[in-house]
């Protein structure tokens, strides 16, 4: 299985972290960073003073090596892989990461069989879809989505007062889905086409037709219509990602999204990550839980 290297530069990697101060006074931090983002590689971390986890590892091992130095971090310092689909643009560097980092991968039941582990099984935690689970103390819900792999799932993390969503690689956006997404204080969602752009694209009819249906992947138009009528008015931040190459460009996806988020008056902060360019850094102190949707 091949893997995928991109070079980084120092505008690469959208690292969004929030500090919480507790009830003892002590500050503590939740980081979340979109390491690669788009239709050839993901990956992303979501950190806790005490607990790394990755999201997906379809990059070169020294490649998520390089990337993740370059936020501070260490390979030997994760403590689990969570695996969203079996795709080959999300765990085509796990199988190494695994053997070269001895943790725990976590993925449902049905996502295991799927994926070869080049002749050594790392150690496997399986779930069922749906269920709840901690590593360290990040608090992970897993939710069913709509996409042409064998059982895909999002997820949702809370840990220190705040909410972070993450799903990418759906046809649509469903009421669970809505439903587990809800109070997030950040959340990461995919906006992969632009309709137009698709249609006249290099890309056969057939994969044309997966694309648009409801287990292919969400257009801008989809997300720019959820973000003007159902996305909670209470995110602080908003990341689009998993942006085809060929079928999607940044400004359109920011164009689309923030017109939505205009039209209802919200302040929310908008990062577009993509595989080359992925945004900027910041810090926000001092989060609130956020308001219910209006």
């Amino acid at each position: 299985m091949s893997s995928v290297e991109f070079p980084v530069t120092r505008k690469e990697l959208t690292l969004i972290g929030y500090t919480h101060l507790g009830e003892s006074g002590e500050t503590s931090i939740f980081k979340f960073c979109v390491l690669a983002s788009g239709s050839s590689a993901n990956s992303a971390l979501i950190a806790t003073e005490k607990t790394r986890v990755l999201v997906d590892a379809g990059l070169s091992f020294r490649e998520l090596c390089k990337r993740l130095a370059f936020i501070g971090e260490q390979p030997d310092r994760i403590d689990a892989i969570l695996i969203t689909h079996e795709h080959s643009d999300h765990i085509a560097g796990v199988a190494r990461f695994a053997r070269r980092v001895p943790i725990p991968v976590y993925l449902t039941r049905l996502t295991a069989p799927a994926i070869e582990w080049d002749g050594r099984m790392p150690r496997l935690e399986v779930f069922q879809a749906g269920t709840r689970f901690t590593v360290g103390d990040i608090e992970i819900d897993s939710f069913t989505i709509p996409h042409d792999a064998i059982d895909p799932v999002g997820f949702s993390f809370r840990a220190e007062g705040i909410k972070i969503g993450l799903v990418t690689d759906l046809g649509y956006i469903p009421d669970s889905i809505k439903f587990h997404l809800r109070g997030s204080h950040v959340l990461m969602l995919e906006s992969n086409h632009d309709l137009d752009m698709l249609k006249v694209g290099p890309y056969p009819w057939a994969v044309k037709q997966r694309v648009m249906s409801r287990n292919g992947h969400l257009s801008n138009d989809v997300v720019g219509d959820f973000v003007g009528h159902e996305f909670d008015s209470g995110t602080a931040t908003l990341v689009l990602g998993h942006l085809s190459e060929h079928n999607n460009h940044p400004e359109i996806v920011r164009m689309v999204a923030q017109q939505a988020l205009d039209r209802r008056g919200l302040a929310t902060r908008l990062v577009v990550a993509n595989q080359r360019d992925l945004g900027f850094r910041f810090q926000v102190p001092g989060v609130s839980t956020p308001k219910p949707s209006t």
